[in-house]
């Protein structure tokens, strides 16, 4: 059996990786998969902490994580979509400054 110490430090280096590219990545598709990556890496916590305990609570909870990420990849890909449409471009910065 895998100690619960090896997945919270698998979920903490998870996270930390999609902090760093969320702060770091100007493209807004790599910031969204940052922000995947951080939401997994929490729903793993959840899960091994749920299995630790022998309590289903934290998989329901993971349940609900995952329905609210998927909300958001819809919305934030329609949005950006949008954007692209009008702007021709990804990148944050750029998007931030054009006018129109």
């Amino acid at each position: 059996m895998v100690p619960i110490s090896y997945y919270v430090l698998l979920s903490a280096v998870l996270f930390t990786l999609g902090v760093v590219g969320v702060l770091t990545r100007r493209n807004a598709l790599i910031v969204f998969m940052s922000v995947e990556m951080m939401l997994n890496s929490a729903n793993l916590a959840l899960v091994a902490f749920a299995q630790r305990w022998q309590s289903a609570n934290g998989q329901i909870l993971v349940f609900f994580v995952i329905t609210v990420a998927a909300a958001e990849v819809a919305v934030g890909l329609a949005l950006l979509v949008t954007i692209f449409r009008s702007k021709r471009t990804t990148d944050i910065d750029e998007i931030n400054t054009l006018k129109g």
